[in-house]
């Protein structure tokens, strides 16, 4: 059996997902970082991604999170994303709607602050669609 290390992706909402691995791929904001056993310590911020879970040397889970914080021991990568789906639960039409509703809404929008989280949003969602459609190509 390879040698594996722990992960866990952690949301606001749950946990979700915590198993031994032989290797994940996450998305920093300087760039994909892949963790295997024995990394060396690290702390990453994460731009909207997908993370790929490697286990029989094949990626077995792809998971879209829209930021947050990476940190990496010798034996743990934990996750701590602001928002985390499986990238086979996005829903295209829906995405697309919301994307379509936030703009809408974004047009009347004159405070900074909302302005801000509409825009963050909106991004966030069209790299999801991004990622979904490069998994379907």
């Amino acid at each position: 059996m390879a040698e594996t290390t722990k992960f866990e992706l952690v949301s606001p909402e749950r946990l979700v997902l915590s198993r031994d691995v032989e290797m994940v791929v996450v998305p920093g904001t300087e760039g994909y970082f892949g963790v295997l056993p024995r990394h060396a310590p690290m702390i990453s911020t994460l731009s909207a991604g997908v993370i790929d879970i490697y286990e029989g040397g094949a990626v077995v889970d792809r998971i879209f999170v829209a930021g947050g914080f990476a940190e990496v021991t010798e034996t743990r990568c934990t996750v701590l994303a602001e928002e985390a789906m499986p990238l086979g639960d996005v829903d295209v039409a829906a995405t697309e709607k919301s994307i379509a509703d936030d703009r809408d809404v974004l047009k009347d929008t004159t405070d900074a602050v909302a302005r801000g989280k509409l825009e963050d949003r909106i991004r966030n969602r069209e790299a999801m669609l991004a990622a979904k459609r490069r998994l379907a190509a």
